[in-house]
């Protein structure tokens, strides 16, 4: 991905519009020739919301009952980005009644009054293959009751956009942008009249991609789970779509449908959301079950890491832990500080979470979000477990980040069991994070041990020389366990334990050996498609490592069988006040 505000960045906008504009001139598709079944999965309430004036993207909201969604002026970037993507329509068609329609015919044939011939800011391969997706998946709901002259210039648009794409995809970003380009040039290819032609030759780029970006073990290089699931939703779109048609679906495309499946299936929750790491969220609700249903893949992944995360099931309860070296490179940009942090999960409900992306809140709670005390871990004295970049060429890459991150799960005597560590303090103080989880059969309780050790003499002396630095007084960290807002907790036994009531009705306590200070303290949850981060609260551990080896165990079990009786299966609506 070029920098942003770079010269190649620049270089790349200015030939988009360019190719834009000469789009424009292309020979108008006549109609469908065939039109895949809408896949996308809108939300009802988000759709009301757009219908009574309420534009809530990118984390702003703007109130305007009296103005369509191109009258209001885009308070950022990221704000118009999605008002041009168009994944608005399936809020809209959710809804489904007259003024939702209304309200999509109307914003639809003005952005092509506006914007159709080239200008504006959404003529991007992966905007453009987004809003394409979604203006053919609800052709139906948008063109009934419109005219002949409609029509056309809906057709004539489409016709426009895949001729962009054509020739524009290659100069998108791999990774999710480039597939949403080939994705939409795809589905072009097979719904238009004369756009046949496009077909084969994105195809053959989507397998290359698919062979570039998706390794062995079903992951992308960015490691976030929710842009894996997004990718896999447009790999089983395409493949859905030429499979409708008759066309084969190509070796490629098929192997790494097959190859992802089972990795999700690994970083799903007991609640069905997707583990929220590296800057992604638990996914729109929907989204995972219809992409794996989709797919038809039934299998597992085997035992082991999936695109480095690893999984503790037993009962109600799952375990998601960070277990990998961070992302590198490019595919860093949006990368957290997280590794050996961990999330679970009870029944429906989300117990310890990360505080996750705060990306849709500005830049200082994006940068806040990915670092290592926003995280279920130990941070040391301060520092994250790896270095955020602040600017310059490589913009937000990560560096000095853990290299070696030894990961072992066998069984336990009553359970399971996860030992991992990692070298990301190594440099600046000599210490390995050392991490032992222990999950029972039974899924009611979960024994915790944090380790710092210094193992080698080079390791020692980078110690001493720490310990100097402090006067002696010793290295200080904390071992944080965020928990969700929708988490009761309260200082209990005389300040012993802290009780964590779930809204199930499930009550678990959380213990730990008295060789560390424990408190309550305030925290946030950074949660997408809200107005402002939610206020929680986070145990915790607080000691110093005065030593070459220093050691921390916890608990956190049921204090009482969950009753047979309840039914948990609230879910909240969408609150535009949070």
């Amino acid at each position: 991905m070029a920098y942003p505000d770079g010269f190649t960045a620049r270089w790349t906008r200015l030939l988009h519009r360019v190719y834009a504009r000469l789009s424009a001139r292309a020979r108008p598709a006549g109609g469908f020739v065939s039109q895949p079944e809408p896949r996308t999965v809108g939300s009802f309430a988000r759709g009301r919301q757009l219908v009574a004036g309420n534009y809530l993207f990118a984390g702003y909201l703007i109130e305007a009952e009296d103005a369509g969604i191109w009258d209001v002026a885009p308070p950022a970037p990221t704000f118009e980005d999605e008002l041009h993507g168009f994944a608005w329509l399936d809020d809209l068609a959710a809804v489904g009644d007259a003024a939702a329609r209304a309200c999509a015919q109307e914003w639809l044939w003005t952005w092509i009054d506006r914007f159709g011939k080239g200008r504006g800011p959404g003529w991007t391969p992966d905007l453009t293959g987004r809003r394409m997706i979604r203006w053919i998946h609800h052709a139906v709901f948008l063109l009934r009751g419109q005219d002949q002259a409609a029509s056309r210039a809906f057709f004539r648009s489409l016709a426009h956009q895949t001729i962009f794409l054509s020739r524009r995809w290659g100069a998108t970003a791999p990774g999710l942008p480039r597939f949403e380009a080939l994705t939409g040039l795809i589905y072009a290819g097979l719904s238009l009249q004369g756009m046949e032609r496009h077909v084969a030759p994105a195809t053959r780029a989507l397998e290359r991609e698919c062979r570039r970006q998706v390794d062995a073990h079903g992951g992308i290089p960015t490691r976030n789970p929710e842009e894996l699931l997004e990718v896999f939703t447009l790999l089983t779109w395409a493949a859905a779509a030429l499979d409708e048609v008759g066309q084969p679906v190509q070796p490629e495309l098929r192997a790494a449908i097959d190859r992802i499946a089972p990795t999700l299936r690994t970083l799903r929750h007991a609640d069905g959301g997707l583990a929220r790491f590296h800057g992604g969220g638990r996914g729109l609700d929907g989204r995972l079950d219809s992409a794996l249903a989709s797919s038809m893949v039934k299998s597992r992944a085997q035992d082991g890491l999936s695109m480095g995360f690893a999984r503790l099931s037993a009962g109600r309860t799952s375990i998601i832990v960070d277990a990998a070296q961070p992302p590198t490179g490019t595919a860093s940009r949006d990368a957290h500080a997280s590794t050996l942090a961990f999330e679970l999960t009870s029944g429906r409900r989300p117990v310890i979470v990360n505080c996750g992306s705060g990306a849709s809140f500005g830049q200082e709670w994006r940068r806040a979000g990915r670092a290592t005390a926003s995280h279920s871990t130990l941070s040391l004295a301060g520092y994250s477990s790896a270095r955020l970049g602040t600017g310059g060429k490589r913009g937000d890459w990560l560096s000095d980040a853990p290299r070696d991150v030894p990961v072992e799960i066998s069984h336990a005597a009553d359970g399971l069991r996860l030992q991992a560590g990692h070298d990301g303090y190594v440099r600046t103080h000599g210490l390995i994070h050392a991490r032992t989880l222990d999950l029972t059969f039974d899924g009611r309780g979960v024994a915790g041990e944090d380790m710092l050790l210094a193992l080698d003499d080079k390791a020692h002396a980078t110690f001493d020389r720490a310990m100097e630095d402090a006067r002696l007084q010793g290295i200080p960290f904390d071992i944080r366990f965020h928990l969700h807002p929708e988490v009761d907790a309260t200082i209990d036994m005389g300040g012993a334990a802290i009780s964590l009531a779930l809204k199930s009705g499930e009550l678990w306590v959380f213990r730990h050996d008295a060789s560390a200070e424990m408190h309550l303290e305030a925290s946030v949850y950074l949660e997408k498609g809200r107005l402002r981060p939610r206020a929680t609260k986070q145990i915790v551990l607080s000691a110093r490592a005065m030593d070459y080896a220093t050691r921390i165990r916890w608990s956190l079990a049921k204090a009482q069988d969950t009753p047979i009786s309840i039914r948990d299966v609230h879910r909240d609506e969408l609150d535009l006040t949070d």
